[in-house]
């Protein structure tokens, strides 16, 4: 279990897309397809929803908090955040989503854990446990 800063309640379980590049909501990624949008980035054309998504951090408008919401409305919403510094952008948005979200990892999860491994986040009780690795 690698313990973590507690940023938006909930539980969820899932596979990992994750990115060394920060992301923006705000036309970085499709709200109706839950797709990376912005050409420049990593995960251009892949689609976070119902995955467990890994950022250094979020960037960008604070209208990106809103996108998150509207991706939970849609359903189209990451199952959960975990950021290695949430910044209020990205916090705000888990919050008002209900998407489970946290930060500060105590370990480099960048370098630990890679696109398809299956993890738990517990941001009720701040951590997160990998369950399965590629």
């Amino acid at each position: 279990m690698i313990k973590c800063r507690k940023i938006s309640k909930g539980y969820a379980e899932g596979e990992v897309i994750l990115t060394k590049d920060p992301l923006s909501f705000l036309g970085g990624v499709n709200p109706e397809k839950g797709t990376v949008i912005d050409s420049k980035h990593e995960l251009y054309n892949k689609n976070i929803s119902g995955k467990v998504l890994i950022i250094p951090s979020g960037k960008g408008s604070t209208v990106g908090s809103y996108v998150l919401y509207q991706m939970a409305k849609n359903k189209t919403a990451p199952l959960a955040i975990v950021a290695l510094e949430a910044e209020p952008i990205i916090a705000t948005g888990a919050i008002m989503a209900g998407i489970p979200m946290v930060d500060r990892p105590e370990e480099e999860i960048l370098d630990l854990l890679h696109n398809g491994d299956i993890i738990v986040v517990d941001a009720d009780s701040g951590f997160i446990e990998i369950l399965k690795q590629n």
